[in-house]
């Protein structure tokens, strides 16, 4: 029984972890090579990972949906350690609306704008600009699924610190509402439920008691029955 209780523990923190890894912005250091519309069909399974139609937009069954292709600058430890390498990422830029995850992104146009002159700018410079991607979701090869691009932010190099204080925030903000939440319930528990449950036992154990006083009663007088047959003559 502890052994199945601790799966399900681990099993809940990895959910848990998953969809936070999945919803939490995420910061990359690219160069943005081009970006361009393309008409996308949805399957059975991927179209959970894409957003609604663009505000205004009607929901059809495909859609053109604005893309960014890039050069993303590796990383260990989920990006705080830089590496020298890079390899290519795909980013799709859709509104996020007032649904979730709660985004409120209603600019793709305005970003696909800003990643295509980004683009050109990695064609006329040398070394390209490098530019830093915030998103969300993951990069799924063969499930066609993209992480949504929400914010392009250029930079003068690709050796600049990102420090994620969203993420910084919320996970302080979580953890004190854990906390809180968990000594409120101590707390009502000892108050209100520890109180009830032992007065419920103590009834549980007055009944129980009643119940085998009777049953020896039943029993007694049930024996002296048997006595009076015993010792009745036999004619």
């Amino acid at each position: 029984m502890q052994r199945l209780k601790t799966i399900v523990r681990v099993l809940v923190l990895l959910l848990a972890g998953s969809f936070l890894h999945y919803v939490l912005p995420q910061h990359d250091i690219v160069q943005i090579s081009q970006a361009e519309p393309r008409r996308t069909d949805f399957g059975s399974f991927n179209r959970w990972f894409y957003a609604q139609a663009d505000s205004g937009s009607t929901e059809m069954e495909n859609r053109d949906i604005f893309y960014i292709f890039t050069e993303k600058k590796e990383t260990f430890l989920l990006g705080f350690i830089p590496r020298d390498s890079t390899e290519t990422m795909v980013y799709r830029n859709e509104d996020t609306g007032w649904i979730w995850p709660p985004y409120f992104k209603f600019d793709s146009s305005n970003l696909h704008g800003q990643a295509t002159a980004q683009a050109r700018r990695f064609t006329d410079s040398a070394d390209g600009n490098w530019a830093v991607i915030t998103h969300y979701g993951w990069r799924i090869p063969f499930l066609s699924i993209f992480p949504n691009a929400v914010n392009i932010t250029p930079v003068e190099n690709p050796d600049v610190r990102i420090i994620p204080w969203f993420n910084i925030f919320f996970f302080v903000f979580l953890i004190v509402a854990i906390v809180f939440i968990r000594a409120a319930w101590r707390q009502f528990r000892e108050r209100s439920v520890d109180p009830l449950l032992d007065a419920a036992g103590h009834q549980i154990d007055e009944v129980q008691a009643d119940v085998a006083e009777r049953k020896g009663r039943v029993g007694r007088w049930l024996g002296t029955w048997r006595d009076k047959n015993k010792n009745r003559p036999i004619k």
